[in-house]
């Protein structure tokens, strides 16, 4: 009866990806979410951000790969994710940023079954504009877009009053290639999600139009 009640627990998890080309929103998203689905967000960028920022072995090993618009390889992020998600335990979580190719797809699958995963569809025209004018608070990672989602202080942080930075990963020449790696590397985990049956896509140009869409998928979903 015991193993019975464990296993009905697990199914029951909401256990969830976040897919979105580089500076589609993700960040914002998650953010929502977190806030009003009280779940745990576990960012794969933001996590090796981290990293380099603070000199560890994993940071000196994946920042020739970020700074230069490469993804980490596999075997890196799969430890990385594993053990991030080892860390939550039973509680719900949002992952955001990861997979990134079929391979990281697949293996996390196997380690974790993922049950629901959203991909914000955005386009590369947007994308592009928006890193143009975004800015970041560092050691939160909250993000501003010039225009749209701007600082009440200009250059500075809504919660700390700390200066905002641009990221050396959002030179529009970087992330253009990274968009380029990314669209050819997504199709087939889309197309691996889809199969599966848990794969929700969302088309738009910002949060505020998506964010109604994803709110009632999720609610959908852990009521059902």
């Amino acid at each position: 009866m015991v193993a019975l009640s464990t296993w009905c627990a697990k199914a029951a998890a909401f256990r969830a990806v976040m897919l979105g080309a580089p500076a589609s929103g993700k960040g914002t998203m998650s953010s929502r979410i977190v806030e009003h689905f009280k779940v745990t967000h576990i960012s794969s960028g933001d996590k090796l951000r981290l990293h380099m920022t603070s000199g560890t072995e994993l940071g000196k090993a994946v920042a020739s790969y970020v700074l230069s618009g490469k993804f980490v390889p596999d075997d890196v992020m799969i430890s990385m994710i594993n053990k991030e998600i080892e860390t939550v335990g039973d509680r719900n979580w949002l992952l955001d940023g990861f997979p990134r190719t079929l391979q990281q797809a697949e293996k996390l699958q196997k380690a974790h079954s993922v049950n629901l995963v959203l991909y914000l569809d955005v386009p590369v025209s947007v994308i592009l504009n928006r890193v143009k004018n975004r800015w970041v608070h560092l050691p939160s990672g909250r993000v501003y877009n010039i225009g749209f989602n701007s600082p009440k202080v200009p250059g500075k942080d809504d919660v700390t009053g700390e200066p905002l930075s641009k990221r050396d990963d959002d030179k529009v020449e970087i992330v253009q290639k990274r968009l380029d790696r990314y669209s050819k590397e997504n199709e087939p985990i889309l197309e691996f999600y889809q199969k599966l049956g848990i794969l929700e896509s969302f088309q738009g140009d910002t949060t505020n139009e998506l964010w109604p869409r994803v709110q009632g998928t999720i609610g959908k979903f852990l009521s059902s």
